[in-house]
């Protein structure tokens, strides 16, 4: 049997062709044993507002959840689905659960009270509005009279 060095030592010839086992080894396996995914995320500014755009289909309006707390924005969705089902010789039932988390650290230059929220064909759109900018002044001198 002739052998081959592969990137993860030596191997037998022919066993790299039938398992790839650098492909195996350095795949990133789901911690724990679940597969968290979380969705993409758009986050566009404007002189306005933050627009953030989540691809969450498969969700209900009902499955999210919106929390502020000390300037941290946390959105998260949960749902659960259950199929049952008895005939005469088996019996079946299948489940799925998919929840996802994501948060992110507002900037002192939004409103917090402000935020609205829309979820449409699998995508959640929230605007976050600035506040208002106080006008400071600039460097002005004062003659004393």
């Amino acid at each position: 049997m002739t052998l081959l060095k592969s990137n993860s030592g030596i191997m037998p010839f022919g066993f790299n062709d039938v398992f790839d086992i650098d492909r195996f080894f350095n795949s990133k396996l789901p911690e724990n044993g679940f597969n968290h995914t979380l969705p993409a995320v758009n986050i566009k500014e404007t002189k306005k507002e933050f627009s953030i755009e989540f691809a969450a289909p498969g969700f209900t309006k009902k499955d999210f959840k919106i929390d502020i707390d000390q300037d941290v924005l946390t959105i998260s969705a949960e749902k659960e689905h259950e199929e049952h089902e008895e005939s005469d010789n088996f019996t079946r039932r299948e489940f799925s659960y998919n929840s996802f988390s994501r948060s992110f650290t507002l900037p002192q230059t939004v409103s917090g009270e402000k935020i609205d929220a829309h979820y449409n064909n699998g995508i959640l759109k929230l605007s976050v509005p600035k506040k208002e900018v106080s006008k400071t002044l600039t460097k002005k001198e004062i003659k004393i009279a």
